[in-house]
């Protein structure tokens, strides 16, 4: 039977949503299908997914390299696609998966990106005068926010000295504590500087809508454009948060914790950040 790559994506992405994954997991995943079917039909191969071949998607490899995709984005999509056929042949849907003797890309897996004291405060010096930009910015740097956590923020998530970040996807709910900092950011972007909404969202546009994870990611870069930081993402800002609280002491646990990691293997990896530890002095967070 003859299914097309916009039908088979369709059931994929839905058992991807049952499975709790996360949104940008899921656009991530799209794209990278969609982007192995745009070049079948630009090669004038089928657009049914039972007819596609090993060599096919060899094909596709070959066109990424030849564009100049890092070994690790490559790498990606063929993990997209594999768990894409893979589901195709559980569900009955192909009779096999041409995507078993694709092999990846050999790369090595960088360590994440870790601003440095003059970086972060050049940061602040040029968002200085955008009180909104400026809480964005404190609460990646000094609570490790995701940038959807800051995109879900409710006002009503916010205390006195803690913040409360509400379950969504795949992550749980757990509380992040504030530093005097990160609340004097907040104050006077709520008092001075947040725009009219009926939203609850703490980050809203100037017509009052929700700011979102998009619209953060361009105002960021726009800063960090302006404050002359190169080769940073956005996530840096996190990395950074849990780099300097491993080094500052602060038991690997307690950060795990804090920035939400499902296992805390993930939060050890940034112990190869970090030349040597302070002596603990108690699991209180310090202030960047």
């Amino acid at each position: 039977m003859n299914t097309t790559f916009e039908k088979a994506l369709n059931l994929f992405t839905k058992s991807l949503s049952k499975a709790g994954k996360s949104t940008n997991t899921i656009i991530a995943y799209k794209g990278d299908i969609n982007q192995l079917c745009n070049f079948l039909i630009s090669t004038g191969s089928a657009n049914d997914v039972t007819k596609i071949t090993t060599q096919h998607i060899e094909e596709f490899k070959k066109s990424l390299q030849d564009k100049n995709y890092t070994a690790k984005s490559v790498s990606r999509k063929i993990n997209s696609i594999k768990n894409f056929f893979v589901f195709l042949k559980n569900e009955g849907v192909t009779d096999k998966d041409p995507s078993v003797g694709i092999k990846h890309p050999k790369y090595e897996n960088g360590l994440p990106r870790i601003l440095k004291p003059l970086e972060y405060r050049s940061l602040r010096d040029a968002c200085r005068n955008d009180l909104r930009a400026t809480a964005i910015v404190e609460l990646m740097l000094q609570c490790g926010l995701r940038i959807k956590e800051i995109e879900n923020l409710k006002i009503d998530n916010i205390a006195d000295n803690e913040i409360v970040i509400q379950a969504y996807e795949s992550h749980g709910e757990h509380t992040v504590p504030l530093n005097n900092s990160v609340k004097s950011a907040l104050k006077n972007y709520l008092k001075d500087s947040r725009f009219q909404s009926k939203n609850k969202n703490v980050f809203v546009t100037k017509t009052g809508r929700v700011l979102l994870a998009r619209n953060i990611r361009s105002l960021l870069n726009r800063y960090f454009n302006k404050a002359d930081i190169q080769n940073v993402k956005v996530n840096d800002l996190r990395n950074t948060f849990i780099a300097f609280q491993l080094k500052a002491g602060i038991p690997i646990d307690i950060v795990s914790q804090i920035v939400g990691h499902k296992r805390i293997s993930t939060t050890e990896k940034y112990l190869q950040l970090i030349e040597g530890k302070e002596e603990s002095r108690g699991i209180k967070l310090k202030e960047l």
